[in-house]
């Protein structure tokens, strides 16, 4: 899933760098053989880098759930401070949602579990269907 959802060739400042961050020899040998294995269907040699993870910094508010950000009135009514956006499951699947890695079919399907209101349920919907709200 990792390498199918973004350019692993592309190159980008290191705070924008794709990355595999590991904690032990087995997760860097499984790293390295998936990237390896995706390597033969890229034309551009893979840029992801493979490093032992050390002390990691989370982003900055305005990176948080990005995608979700660019619709202001869903983000509100969800009413989540800073703390709670970064840690909430609900933000993190709306975000996705939003940013167009979701269909309204398996919205739907999980829309009850999301324990989201009817008026943001649609706000959702609208936006995978291109309506404006």
């Amino acid at each position: 899933m990792f390498w199918k959802n973004h350019d692993a060739t592309a190159n980008h400042k290191p705070q924008y760098m794709s990355a595999i961050f590991y904690h032990d020899e087995g997760q860097k040998k499984l790293a390295e053989q998936t990237r390896n294995e995706h390597q033969k269907t890229q034309r551009r040699p893979i840029a992801t880098k493979i490093l032992p993870a050390k002390t990691f910094y989370d982003a900055e508010d305005y990176h948080q759930k990005y995608l979700l950000r660019q619709h202001p009135t869903l983000l509100r009514s969800l009413g989540l401070n800073s703390i709670e956006l970064m840690s909430s499951v609900v933000a993190a699947r709306l975000n996705g949602y939003v940013g167009g890695y979701g269909s309204l079919k398996k919205f739907e399907v999980e829309v009850d579990d999301l324990q989201i209101n009817e008026a943001q349920a649609d706000m959702v919907r609208k936006i995978l269907t291109g309506r404006r709200f």
